[in-house]
């Protein structure tokens, strides 16, 4: 199962890392799933072995994006993103930021999209001081969830 619970991540970390292999973190929403995460998760997942995605639950996103945000629960996200192959495990977090999750996992790679500055991060400071350290991937333009939620508040019911 690639969808984990929060209790059991740290002990699936510490034995992905006792195996002697890389693991990467990222997170994030994933609203609505397009290319441009697609194309991010293959990405971080190219850094190192495995891939673990923290995604923010329901509640966190609503706080970081607003009352009508996500669109999709976080079961359906985490359903979606342990469907892809650059997935190795999916774990939900109610959160805000990463931080503690971060501290829990402890990875060797900390992936952000290219929107991000290292500087603005707190999570990279955690990281830095567990040995590790943060890779900002390139973002897609013009691909991102609140865009997709703009064209369709936006489109009037015509085929164009």
């Amino acid at each position: 199962m690639k969808i984990i619970t929060r209790a059991d991540i740290a002990a699936i970390a510490r034995n992905i890392k006792a195996a002697g292999k890389t693991i990467v973190f990222t997170n994030g929403c994933f609203d609505i799933l397009h290319a441009g995460h697609v194309r991010y998760l293959a990405a971080a997942r190219a850094l190192g072995d495995c891939l673990i995605v923290g995604l923010n639950s329901d509640q966190s996103v609503r706080k970081l994006k607003g009352p009508a945000r996500p669109v999709n629960c976080q079961e359906d996200r985490a359903e979606v993103l342990a469907a892809l192959a650059a997935v190795d495990y999916v774990v939900i977090f109610q959160e805000s930021t990463a931080e503690n999750i971060v501290t829990e996992i402890k990875p060797d790679i900390y992936a952000k999209g290219g929107d991000y500055t290292i500087e603005k991060l707190p999570e990279s400071k955690i990281v830095a001081a567990q040995g590790g350290r943060t890779v900002l991937v390139p973002e897609v333009p013009g691909r991102s969830s609140s865009n997709i939620i703009s064209r369709m508040n936006d489109y009037n019911g015509t085929e164009k």
